[in-house]
């Protein structure tokens, strides 16, 4: 098993330097909720040209690369955001990309993905979740680009902390979903390395909440899993690479309802124009609980890509 230790500050300040122009540096904006329980912004990763924070870790992942590691293409296994993160860098450097695929993956991800014009294998859940656990695939060819458990990955990651530090320098939480964990222990590195005091917590959604049963366990326990409209993240369980680092860096996890997270989702729209996937509204979603406490909030927006039919009934008011 591969063992994973803190990114150092460094390896994301490098980073920082490789991936500016072509990943964008996001917004930080304040929420425009006068009655929320603390002083909440958005770090707004919706908006990059993918449509997540995936980019910034597969544009460090693979600008790191040398010619021979490229020569024989690159493939990811991805629920969509790190599909069209791997696909889009690859067509820009003119590499062959295969992407695997889970058989449920959303209709918006897929057309993303197609466009971008990798080549497509789907796979069962169970499949594409043991891919991600043991960093191979029978018969791949090429260089796997894990969309969590690679440290560059990662590194890239962590710019998002070294930019919330930078425009919000007093800081008290920062918030980001957890799905494999390479987003939260990414920020997470470049935080406690810079102000150890700023906590940051995971979000997670009850349907699929590990992390906050394993850190009340003090170890990882499985927990039941139902799949929901919030894709690209939650599991049965905390990947076992991840769960030293997770459990060293993070100060906890918050978890949500699917009502809050939809609640969460349709509070961007109306206040802020803003679209948002699940995975990306369930930190906002954490800090409205008041859970995260008060002060100087920062809610990681991590993408965007949600289907338009779910988001019609979102903003319904019914849970898709």
């Amino acid at each position: 098993m591969i063992a994973h230790h803190p990114i150092p500050l460094d390896a994301i300040r490098l980073a920082q330097k490789r991936i500016a122009g072509i990943a964008l540096r996001t917004p930080l904006v304040r929420l425009n909720l006068e009655d929320a329980p603390a002083e909440i912004y958005l770090k707004l990763e919706n908006l990059q040209p993918v449509g997540s924070f995936k980019l910034r870790g597969a544009v460090n992942a693979m600008l790191g690369l040398d010619h021979d590691q490229l020569a024989h293409g690159l493939w990811t296994a991805s629920a969509g955001n790190m599909a069209q993160a791997v696909a889009w860098v690859a067509r820009r450097l003119g590499i062959p990309c295969t992407v695997i695929l889970p058989d449920d993956t959303p209709g918006v991800k897929l057309s993303a993905i197609e466009r971008l014009s990798a080549k497509i294998m789907k796979v069962p859940f169970a499949d594409y979740q043991a891919i991600q656990r043991e960093h191979a695939y029978a018969g791949m060819e090429g260089l796997l680009i894990h969309p969590f458990g690679d440290d560059p990955v990662m590194a890239g990651n962590g710019t998002i902390g070294l930019e919330i530090l930078e425009d919000l320098p007093d800081v008290d939480v920062v918030i980001a979903p957890y799905g494999g964990g390479g987003l939260s222990c990414g920020i997470a590195s470049a935080i406690k390395a810079s102000k150890p005091q700023v906590k940051v917590y995971a979000a997670e959604v009850e349907t699929a909440a590990p992390l906050a049963a394993s850190l009340a366990a003090g170890e990882p326990v499985a927990v039941p899993y139902t799949s929901s409209f919030i894709s690209g993240m939650g599991a049965p369980f905390v990947f076992p690479e991840m769960w030293p680092l997770a459990s060293r860096l993070l100060d906890g996890a918050l978890v949500v309802t699917l009502r809050q997270a939809a609640d969460a989702i349709r509070f961007l729209v109306e206040l802020h124009h803003v679209i948002a996937e699940g995975a990306g509204a369930v930190a906002l979603a954490a800090a409205l609980t008041g859970k995260a406490g008060g002060g100087k909030i920062t809610c990681i927006v991590s993408g965007g890509n949600l289907d338009p039919a779910k988001l019609i009934h979102i903003l319904q008011g019914i849970i898709p």
